[in-house]
């Protein structure tokens, strides 16, 4: 009986030191990220499909270079995407960023037109974290993305290289609870105008994420909601993900994309190799 009761004292007690080691090691960490060095910012967690332009409360300085890679299954082809983009923090809480989003399209089925390969756009953006509440844990930014829409690989000889704009000013809201939870909702109008025709075509986009981030590292498991309305049509895609440090400062992102509707699109994978350069 003595015996039976000195174990479980000493699970009891490895337990409690293992909770306490956790909560110090998260601890440590959002401190590195908050109070260290000013101005003040607040760690949360950065979705892996639409990301974000840079960090919430960005510190100038700050860099960090993204490699994406993804495959979709349509109903008669498949899109493998890449993506390479860059983003810097020139002065405290604010970040740009240049991507360069490609598109390769391939039949699945036999007697299928399928779109033609292209380097998508030239996308330029940027992002003013305006609120930065440390108490509350909370932070407010406003941003927009400019793309330059490009022609298909082998129309450039024929036509204009540039097909038109897509015009995308955004609003987000991010808030952590605790030290491991973490919301965000990121939300703006799209505006699509194409230079033959003039037409603008408008839709509107909200995406609400909800993460989990592992204690005292980098790592979280979450999801996005990536919704998309136009007109009388509503469109939703979950996208479970993880992410993994696999370096001090190299991460990888793991998204799986599950639409609500199969209309067109099916099932979709997306990788994304985050690597942040030290800055001073």
């Amino acid at each position: 009986m003595f015996m039976k009761h000195f174990l479980s004292a000493v699970l009891l007690m490895a337990c409690s030191n293992l909770y306490a080691q956790n909560n110090l090691l998260d601890s440590l960490y959002i401190h590195e990220v908050e109070a260290i060095k000013e101005p003040a910012k607040v760690l949360h967690a950065e979705p892996l499909y639409i990301d974000l332009i840079r960090d919430l409360g960005a510190r100038k300085g700050e860099k960090e270079w993204n490699i994406g890679f993804g495959i979709t299954d349509n109903k008669s082809y498949d899109i493998y995407n890449a993506l390479v983009e860059y983003e810097w923090a020139p002065i405290d809480r604010l970040g740009f960023e240049i991507e360069l989003p490609f598109s390769f399209y391939y039949p699945t089925e036999q007697n299928t037109l399928a779109p033609q390969s292209k380097l998508n756009s030239l996308k330029l953006a940027t992002q003013y974290t305006f609120l930065v509440a440390e108490k509350a844990k909370t932070s407010l930014a406003i941003g927009y993305i400019h793309e330059f829409e490009m022609n298909e690989f082998n129309h450039y000889k024929k036509e204009t290289v540039f097909t038109g704009n897509i015009f995308n000013p955004f609003f987000v809201a991010a808030k952590r609870w605790g030290q491991n939870f973490h919301t965000l909702l990121y939300s703006g109008p799209l505006l699509e105008q194409h230079f033959k025709s003039q037409n603008i075509h408008s839709l509107w986009q909200i995406n609400s994420n909800f993460h989990y981030m592992i204690d005292g590292t980098r790592n979280f498991i979450g999801v996005e909601f990536n919704k998309q309305l136009q007109q009388s049509d509503f469109d939703m895609t979950i996208r479970p993900q993880m992410r993994v440090g696999i370096a001090d400062n190299l991460l990888i992102g793991i998204v799986t994309g599950i639409p609500i509707k199969r209309e067109n699109e099916r099932f979709s994978t997306f990788f994304r190799l985050i690597y942040e350069p030290k800055h001073k």
